[in-house]
């Protein structure tokens, strides 16, 4: 059986923002962004891997959600515990230092941790936990 990642779906508050983050400071490709009832779904992901993505999506648009469940995804996505996603990189500096610069916001700088990996972390503009591994 050969099963690859297609997407892996992140919320966002700000569309604009997130393609200021994930287009203009990562340099992911925007491959769609699709708009329904003042809502976008935007879909990036890296250049050289046209079959991977990141949908980034309009938090608790379902409308089975209720208004507090709603208002408790917003506050646990304010606070950067309702979801996160691990990148990889070999240039984990220079990926760094291209955010630092992009003025995201630093959880962690390029660390080697105990456990074997080599990392650092940001939240994008919605909060979202970003890791970026050193691949070896």
């Amino acid at each position: 059986m050969d099963i690859s990642i297609h997407a892996a779906f992140l919320p966002h508050t700000d569309p604009d923002a997130a393609l200021a983050f994930y287009r203009d400071a990562l340099g992911f490709e925007v491959r769609n962004d699709v708009g329904y009832q003042g809502m976008r779904w935007i879909t990036v992901g890296p250049v050289k891997q046209p079959e991977t993505s990141i949908v980034l999506h309009p938090p608790a648009a379902d409308p089975g959600i209720t208004d507090d469940e709603r208002r408790t995804v917003l506050e646990m996505i304010a606070k950067g515990t309702y979801t996160a996603i691990t990148l990889a990189t070999d240039d984990l500096d220079g990926v760094f230092d291209r955010l630092q610069a992009s003025g995201a916001d630093v959880v962690q700088e390029p660390t080697e941790q105990p456990y074997g990996i080599r990392d650092c972390a940001f939240r994008d503009p919605a909060g979202n936990l970003i890791r970026i591994n050193q691949l070896r």
